[in-house]
């Protein structure tokens, strides 16, 4: 598992049958500050979560156990909303209230 901001959003009108229904967004892996490093990459969303919102992604063969993307092409998945994190007892993140809710 690895901590992620999503960034975007994607949309693809033509693709694989078996992706339908899911929600595609970009996501920017995070280190334990909160600090955006590495690429953007696609991620299936399994939880409805939004843009800004801090998650938890997996990704290779893990990304296909959640319920929403069981036998489905796909290499990454949200699967958690993240409401707070601590390192050595000083927290790091706290969800904001101001976070844009996904649309569905």
């Amino acid at each position: 598992m690895q901590l992620a901001r999503i960034v975007g959003s994607v949309v693809a009108t033509r693709k694989e049958p078996t992706l339908n229904g899911l929600r595609l967004m970009l996501v920017r892996p995070l280190d334990d500050a909160g600090r955006e490093t590495g690429s953007v990459l696609v991620a299936a969303d399994a939880v409805g979560a939004g843009v800004e919102e801090v998650v938890l992604i997996a990704s290779g063969s893990s990304a296909r156990q959640t319920q929403q993307t069981d036998k489905r092409p796909v290499d990454a998945v949200i699967m958690a909303i993240v409401d707070s994190w601590d390192v050595n007892g000083e927290e790091k993140y706290r969800k904001s209230k101001e976070v844009k809710v996904a649309e569905e």
